[in-house]
């Protein structure tokens, strides 16, 4: 039994497809197959079931999935130790974005990373924060990029506030806002917002920009999208109006939308998350303090602070 066999299982596991997690891992379907069944025969147990179209765990593949990723994180953290010894960030880094952030804000930060820290390289993954969340307890991630604050057990996790990201109210061409320079409140509580779905932590930040909750929507009427980029869709084609942080909106226009800032400036705060006592703590300090400094245009510095346990 080897690493790369549970590795390849691992990334079985979370795709779900031979030709995807072979492409995740740089090998051949057919390598992966193959490795796959020599660990299913040196254990002597059927790990996967392939009867579906799709492959699947078992019940003991399953707890050996989750057995194997604890193994890896572990191994993954010695391979480390050279890295702390040859200087600050180096090596391969796994940072989590949040899809509302993830398209945006990674076109500016991965350049800025290359030039500054040549020999980091960073894994990236895009997920909802619940499921980055998993990832950092589960050692899958050793940094996450959300909107804070995030939904992790204190004091188990650290959190690095970065900046405030502004909203702005995205309406239809010719909409009434855009009398407006800025959109008040009271306006705003007139207006027919579109959402994202259930899940999606921004969903919960426009209600509260808007000072409405859950039960004032109504789901018979409203459109719940999983993308920001579907719901400018949806704002262009007259569905309604939604609100945009401000790393989303299009500086040059936005597809002929009214955009327009809240009159209020309300916000999401944005910050990196990481593992108390992570072995790496000093760099992951040090790449927050970095993305702190220098910040994308459009949103609102903070006054440096010390990291704070979440």
């Amino acid at each position: 039994m080897t690493l790369r066999e549970l590795r390849y299982l691992v990334a079985l596991a979370e795709h779900r497809h031979f030709g995807h997690a072979a492409e995740a891992c740089h090998v051949t379907q057919p390598t992966l197959s193959t490795q796959l069944r020599k660990l299913e025969d040196y254990l002597g147990l059927a790990l996967l079931d392939r009867s579906g179209k799709q492959p699947s765990l078992t019940p003991i593949g399953e707890l050996v999935v989750e057995r194997a990723r604890r193994l890896l994180a572990e191994a993954d953290q010695i391979l480390e130790l050279k890295n702390l010894r040859s200087g600050p960030l180096q090596g391969a880094l796994n940072i989590g974005l949040i899809p509302t952030l993830a398209p945006y804000y990674l076109p500016w930060l991965l350049p800025l990373v290359r030039a500054r820290y040549p020999k980091l390289r960073l894994v990236v993954h895009e997920e909802m924060t619940r499921h980055l969340a998993d990832k950092l307890a589960d050692q899958l991630l050793d940094v996450a990029i959300v909107a804070l604050p995030g939904p992790l057990p204190q004091p188990a996790f650290v959190e690095q506030a970065l900046f405030d990201e502004p909203f702005f109210v995205a309406a239809p061409p010719h909409h009434e806002i855009a009398a407006h320079d800025a959109v008040p409140l009271h306006v705003l509580a007139e207006l027919k917002l579109l959402l994202l779905t259930d899940g999606h932590c921004l969903r919960g930040h426009a209600l509260e920009a808007c000072g409405q909750h859950e039960s004032t929507q109504d789901d018979g009427c409203d459109f719940r999208a999983s993308s920001l980029e579907t719901l400018r869709q949806l704002v262009a084609a007259g569905m309604g109006c939604t609100l945009m942080p401000a790393l989303s909106v299009r500086r040059r226009g936005d597809s002929g939308l009214v955009v327009r800032p809240l009159a209020q400036g309300q916000s999401r705060r944005i910050g990196m998350v990481w593992r108390s006592g992570h072995q790496r703590t000093a760099d992951l300090q040090l790449l927050a303090n970095a993305l702190g400094d220098a910040l994308p245009e459009g949103v609102r510095p903070l006054r440096r602070t010390l990291a704070t346990a979440a």
